[in-house]
This record gives C-alpha cells, structure tokens and sequence, in this order.
C-alpha cells in the first residue's frame, strides 16, 4: 500500500451524478472493490449535481463521500469533486456502469510512473455491443479527436472517454474552467499545451446500466466539443484561414494588374481585381483575429505562453507597427493622388474604368490594410498593459 505523501490519500476515485441511483451503487461497489483488493490507500467520491432519486443515499450507504455541487454542468460537477478530492491521484469515470472501476490497474501503474495524465482508449480496449451509438462510434469520436490531434499534437486517440486518471496538483495548474460536457476536451487540450506528460491505456465500454435515456446530445454536444477545439486554436480558425485568403487574393490581383485575363469564354477584369482586394482585406482581419485571440488567451490564463510569439514581439511592437501602417497609407496616398491627377488630366471628365480601377483599388486597398495596421497595433498595445507590471511581452503590432 502507497500513501499520498501530502495526501491523506494515494487515490480519489471520482463520479460525477445526476440522478444516477440504478448504477451509482454498482460503480461505487467495484471502486471499493478495486481499492480494497489492490491495497490501494483511497477513497471513493460521488460528485453530486442535485439528484432527485435518492443517489446520494445509495452513494452514503455504500461508503462513497457525497459532495453536492449545486452549478449545474458535467464540467461543474468534476470540478467540485476534484476539488474536494483528497488524494495525489484522480481517477474519475461515469457513475452509469459504462466503465468497469474495478479494473483500473494500468490507471494506477501510469500514474505512479509520474504521467500526469492518463487517458481511457476505448477504440484500443474494446467496446462492447450497444455500448456507442453507431454517429458516435465511427463518425462524432474519431473526427473530433483527429482534429483535437491536429491541432494541439495531442497524443490522445480518443478525446472524450470518460474514464481517465491525473495528478491532483498537475490538473489544478490548469484552471479548467468549461461547465459542460466540453470539459472533458479542455482537460486534454490545456494538458497537451502546457506539455504535460500524457499517456493512454485500453479501456473497455460497456453498455451503461440506465432504464433512461443518457443526458448527452449527440449535435449539441459534438458541436459544444468542435466549438471549444476551434477557439482554442486561434491558427486554425482564423490564421490559417487568412493567410490562404490573403495569398489568394494577391495572386488574383497580380494577375489582373497588367490587363483582363480571358480564361475559356470568360473575361475577368476590373470586378474581379475589387474581389480580389476584398479577400485580402479579410484575410488580414482574420490574421490580426489570430493575435488577438491568442495574446487574450496568454494574457487571461486560458493558453501557455508562446516562446515564438514572445520572439516576434521583441521586434514587432508598437513603433514598427505604425511604421507599417502609415507607410500603407502612405503608399494609397500616392496611388489615389496619381488617379486625381489623372482625372484632372482629363478635365474631371469620364474616364474608361478598366483602366483607372487598375490604379484605385491597389490604393484603397493599401489605405485600409495602412489604417488597419495603425489601429491594430494600438489595440495590442492595450492587450499588452495589463502585463507591463510582469514581463510586459505584448506591447504592440
């Protein structure tokens, strides 16, 4: 028998519960079990979230402590029985018999080897018959989780098992904050970004042991998972996008500078070169959202400092930015007093378009990206206030 060092406990065995009092006796029954028989130094802790049924009798009687945690939530729910937890390690798991707590040997043996956080497989372990639905077996789990792999270079093949174990005092470091079933996404995803050590261990799925139908939504949830994956990578949702836009857009408008292109029985001229810019506009705003959101993260405590980020900015701040920008401005000045010029060489009279736009839309482009640039990096300079009383890394552009 291993004892918590600090800990009154090595392990604290974790379910969350709604309503759960046809299985909740049965998991606390194989948890104790498992306890008992691996002369493991622990104790077994039934996170309540205001049952109705009687659960937390059941969970009393059977020896488990009842903590009642009265925000309503999955995420709510782990986050008070953690916190009230007393040992080194957490394994926590649902309390609806869909996970078998007497057979948590690799959990126990992973943790002790110092991971910080071990995580169920259940496509490794098995799952049983009428265990997963069908959307949720091959189509919402593995896409999910290949994208949360992508990316965060996460080494989980399987985001959302509900049976995982971690140390007390790594999983505290990461400030989990989402109320809902996307808790169990953020767990993985701040874990893999703040480069903790991570294993997975096969788990097996049963069919869970409720007369009623499971609380989750398979839509609702799946885009509550997706959503959450999406915000905390601010490169996928908006860099990478607007990088993409912004080199379409110049190819496009290279293109199209010297003359009209005739592709097959298409004429692409000026109306092509307005979209063209538009897409760089956007692109360059979807950037700047990049930054933005990233810097908010780092600076909120959502995301881990960046070293590359922190590189950049030691020579990207406040001055070169408006360097930039107003050489943007600058350079649409000329443009748009060239153009002016040239009307006025024509008396202020008609002009032919196909050949006038070919000189206004570069400048109105240069113009917005030069004004965009200045207020951008103003904007990151407030970012970065609120951090000059530490490092002060974000001071502009």
């Amino acid at each position: 028998m291993k004892d918590g060092g600090d800990y009154p406990y090595e392990f604290s065995i974790v379910m969350p519960c709604l309503n759960e009092a046809e299985t909740v006796g049965t998991c606390i029954q194989k948890a104790r079990q498992f306890l008992r028989n691996h002369r493991v130094a622990g104790e077994v802790i039934v996170a309540d979230n205001g049952s109705t049924d009687g659960s937390q009798v059941i969970a009393r009687q059977m020896g488990a402590r009842v903590v009642s945690v009265s925000a309503k939530g999955y995420g709510n729910a782990l986050m008070g029985g953690i916190a009230a937890a007393r040992g080194k390690y957490i394994i926590m798991g649902d309390a609806d018999d869909s996970y078998d707590f007497a057979n948590l040997d690799l959990f126990v043996k992973e943790l002790r080897a110092g991971y910080d956080l071990v995580m169920g497989n259940r496509f490794k372990g098995g799952i049983k018959p009428g265990a997963m639905p069908w959307l949720h077996r091959y189509f919402g789990n593995p896409i999910l989780s290949g994208i949360g792999r992508l990316f965060f270079r996460s080494p989980c093949d399987d985001f959302h098992c509900g049976l995982r174990g971690f140390s007390k005092d790594a999983i505290t470091k990461l400030d989990l904050r989402t109320t809902g079933m996307e808790f169990a996404s953020e767990m993985v995803v701040k874990a893999t970004l703040h480069k903790m050590r991570i294993t997975q261990v096969p788990t097996t799925l049963f069919p869970d042991g409720r007369s009623r139908a499971p609380y989750l939504r398979s839509w609702r949830d799946g885009w509550r998972h997706l959503r959450f994956l999406l915000i905390y990578s601010p490169r996928w949702l908006f860099l990478y996008p607007g990088l993409l836009l912004m080199l379409l857009g110049l190819i496009v408008m290279a293109w199209l500078l010297p003359g009209p292109r005739t592709v097959g029985n298409v004429t692409l001229d000026v109306h092509t070169l307005l979209y063209s810019a538009i897409l760089i506009v956007v692109g360059f705003q979807a950037v700047n959202f990049a930054v933005f959101t990233k810097i908010f993260g780092i600076t909120e405590g959502l995301l881990p400092e960046d070293p590359r980020l922190n590189r950049v900015f030691r020579v990207v701040n406040l001055e070169v930015g408006l360097v930039v920008g107003f050489g943007g401005i600058l350079a649409g000045l000329i443009g748009s007093i060239y153009a002016f010029t040239h009307w006025g060489g024509r008396s202020f009279g008609p002009l032919d378009p196909t050949q006038t736009l070919r000189v206004i839309i570069p400048a109105c482009l240069s113009l917005a990206l030069g004004c965009q640039t200045v207020l951008s990096s103003f904007f990151l300079s407030v970012l970065g206030l609120g951090r000059r009383g530490s490092e002060a890394r974000y001071e502009g552009c």
